[in-house]
């Protein structure tokens, strides 16, 4: 089905062309000013600088096309040049009719499908999630969500960091410590054994106290190096190494991502490309792209037109070790030679945007991947602390993801434990639920972009515009329609929708419609902060036709009936948006 706006295009591009202009110029927006028209086509003014006339007199000559239309209440030019409508109401409920009788909710579905592969998460193996994961993982997902959602193949994949230096300093700081392993006796010809020498807080413990030791013990760092170049070579007892941390880290990484409700198609890491490495090394030499520079080798990127000169992308370092941007560009391969991408779309840290440059312009000179191909950066903010600086705990150290969910979780608790009586074992399982709402809505309501402050307290308020209060909102609609069905009541969905009689009603139906037109938009510019935006705008008009109006106390049974079926469709196309976010509604709070 066509967007409203779509069909007010439409009815003002042919008012346009019959009035002799261009249809070009009959684009409709809604209106910035509400309090004098619902929506409003600035084309007039446009049009002027073409054809030499008053903006309002082109506009008065569209309106009187525009007049014929069944679709408007009124519609009127105004100066300088301003084209205003209101909508008629039996028109809106047409249109919020078929959005209701539509299973995508108005969503089209694309023509020409894309393959989207979404690169999110980015933990390194062998270390704890902390707050600096929450942003790629919950922009990630909801990416991820958004492009599926639109129609597209999605791939998303966590992309590991399971091939580089913290790997060597592990190693290097085991064998200190237990150099009697097996791993270590270069006379060792056995089977390595099964079971991992370390745990998950194990190597929590080591790989701080391993980076700690390389920054003050040059000897250790050099030994890491050397190491991790072993192991980047397939030395096999520090391959036997990587297994076990691999398989022990992956295990606690799956259970903290599945508590986020973050989930993966692919799991693979930098070691998954090794491969490719020597490959595309020798065809970066041989077109003639890749050449030394102070033992290194590195592909130049600037480009005409750059207001600076970009230092070249290294390939590999002087002792022969591969970088980030090694891994990439070969991750990029193997993403074509799989999948044929699109798009490929990273979330990652806005400080790294000079790292993707210097790969994305290497793929392309190279033409690792298709020409058309589009390569896109998410660069996010940070999520800082009150105080304005990035989060951390009270002793200054990095905060655990999970203990940042717990600490949400916790104010959730308190909060509905000061309003209603609940037991124990259903207080944890909606808290959990709308503390986690309350944890991705906080992070994604703002614009990925941007640096925020995580305030736990504001976050969990049922108030305002948080995730709770969306929930709230959801739960308030199922309590509506459970009270109606337990009394005997039937909702007959077959009946229509009838026109809205109020402005809060009104209101509620245009919001409605956008829904199909936010999907879009999220999906166009990557931003899950519209979504938020929308789920938020929806919930207000809810709430405020929901204080305005007698639902269940209608006498008319024509109109509580649609009354009813009005908010079911409310309560549906919230949940769509919810789940865009990546989270779910309790059936009560």
């Amino acid at each position: 089905m066509k967007t409203i706006l779509e069909r007010l295009n439409d009815i003002a591009g042919t008012a346009f062309e019959k009035a002799g202009y261009d249809p070009k110029y009959g684009q409709v927006k809604v209106s910035d000013r509400p309090d004098l028209c619902q929506y409003q086509c600035n084309g007039a003014m446009a049009a002027a600088k073409q054809y030499h006339k008053a903006p309002i007199q082109i506009a008065g000559d569209v309106v009187e096309g525009m007049n014929i239309y069944d679709a408007f209440e009124s519609v009127e030019a105004v100066n300088p040049g301003f084209i205003n409508m209101n909508l008629n109401p039996e028109f809106l409920a047409e249109v919020v009719q078929e959005m209701s009788e539509d299973e995508r909710l108005g969503v089209p579905v694309p023509e020409h499908p894309k393959t989207i592969v979404v690169d999110y998460g980015g933990a390194n193996v062998a270390k704890p999630l902390h707050v600096g994961h929450l942003r790629p993982a919950t922009i990630g997902e909801s990416v991820k969500r958004i492009c599926a959602f639109a129609g597209h193949k999605v791939i998303g994949d966590v992309h590991l960091g399971d091939w580089g230096l913290q790997i060597g300093l592990i190693i290097t700081e085991l064998k200190k410590r237990q150099p009697e392993l097996p791993y270590f006796d270069e006379s060792f010809s056995g089977e390595y054994p099964k079971e991992a020498p370390f745990t998950i807080s194990d190597l929590e413990e080591i790989y701080p106290t391993a980076s700690a030791r390389s920054k003050e013990d040059e000897a250790f760092r050099t030994e890491a190096e050397e190491n991790t170049r072993k192991l980047q070579s397939g030395y096999e007892p520090y391959m036997a190494i990587w297994r076990h941390i691999m398989e022990v880290s992956v295990a606690d990484l799956k259970k903290n991502y599945d508590r986020l409700d973050v989930h993966f198609d692919l799991w693979k890491g930098e070691s998954d490309v090794e491969s490719y490495i020597p490959d595309m090394i020798e065809d970066l030499k041989n077109k003639g792209l890749a050449h030394e520079s102070e033992g290194a080798l590195v592909v130049d990127v600037t480009e005409e037109g750059d207001a600076k000169e970009l230092p070249p992308c290294i390939i590999l370092k002087s002792n022969g070790a591969t970088l980030y941007a090694t891994t990439d560009l070969a991750t990029i391969i193997e993403r074509e030679k799989l999948y044929q991408p699109d798009q490929i779309i990273y979330v990652a840290d806005k400080r790294q945007s000079l790292h993707f440059t210097q790969v994305f312009r290497v793929a392309k000179k190279a033409e690792l991947i298709d020409e058309d191909a589009e390569l896109i950066h998410i660069g996010f903010g940070t999520m800082n602390g009150p105080d304005g600086s990035p989060f951390k705990t009270r002793d200054g150290g990095i905060l655990r993801l999970e203990n940042l969910h717990a600490q949400i979780v916790d104010e959730v608790k308190q909060k509905m434990s000061e309003n209603r009586d609940y037991g124990e074992e259903e207080l944890a399982k909606i808290a959990d639920k709308v503390g986690l709402a309350a944890l991705k809505y906080g992070d994604l309501s703002n614009q990925a972009s941007k640096d925020y402050i995580f305030d736990v307290t504001r976050f969990a308020s049922f108030e305002g515009n948080t995730g709770p209060y969306i929930l709230y909102t959801i739960v308030r609609i199922g309590s509506v329609l459970s009270k109606f069905t337990d009394e005997g009541g039937r909702i007959d969905e077959d009946e229509p929708l009838l026109p809205p009689i109020g402005e809060s009603e009104s209101e509620l139906y245009r919001t409605l419609t956008g829904f199909p037109m936010m999907v879009e938009g999220a999906y166009r510019e990557l931003a899950p902060h519209k979504v938020c935006q929308y789920v938020y705008a929806l919930s207000e008009a809810f709430n405020h036709f929901y204080h305005d109006t007698k639902i269940l106390a209608e006498p008319d049974e024509d109109r509580k009936n649609s009354y009813l079926r009005l908010i079911m469709l409310v309560q549906k196309v919230l949940k769509k948006g919810i789940d865009l976010l990546g989270f779910e509604s309790p059936t009560k709070m």
